[in-house]
């Protein structure tokens, strides 16, 4: 079974969503570098290691994005072992691709897709170590 294992609210003030997050649910809101000069704005809802992995079993953290044409509402991430492969059965159950698999570096690979009802969803592939 693959789990759901990230999430992305999108915005169009990332200071004012930034301020709201952080006041109303206390989460730790944090800007990291990201493609270059791009900044990726972290929301941690739950206590991770060292290694960005949650000591709360079932918990997940997600970001803060810029809203655009992909990423107009909320995204749930779903994590798999291949993209490639889920690809293949997203587009055979009648999905469609929305953003080819992409890597951050260090860490996986992640892609979006539109469900059969044109919801637009994450998936997420850790790096194999």
């Amino acid at each position: 079974m693959n789990k759901v294992v990230h999430f992305e609210i999108p915005s169009d003030d990332r200071g004012r969503v930034k301020k709201f997050y952080g006041e109303v649910f206390g989460w730790d809101i944090a800007d990291m570098p990201y493609n270059g000069d791009e900044v990726y704005t972290t929301a941690t809802t739950s206590p991770v290691d060292e290694n960005w992995m949650h000591k709360e079993k079932g918990a997940i953290n997600g970001a803060l994005v810029d809203r655009n044409d992909t990423v107009s509402t909320p995204i749930v991430t779903i994590e798999v072992e291949s993209i490639d492969e889920h690809i293949k059965k997203i587009e055979a159950a009648g999905g469609t691709v929305v953003t080819p698999k992409g890597a951050v570096e260090g860490m996986g690979f992640y892609a979006y897709f539109k469900d059969s009802e044109g919801n637009v969803m994450g998936l997420w592939e850790n790096l194999k170590k």
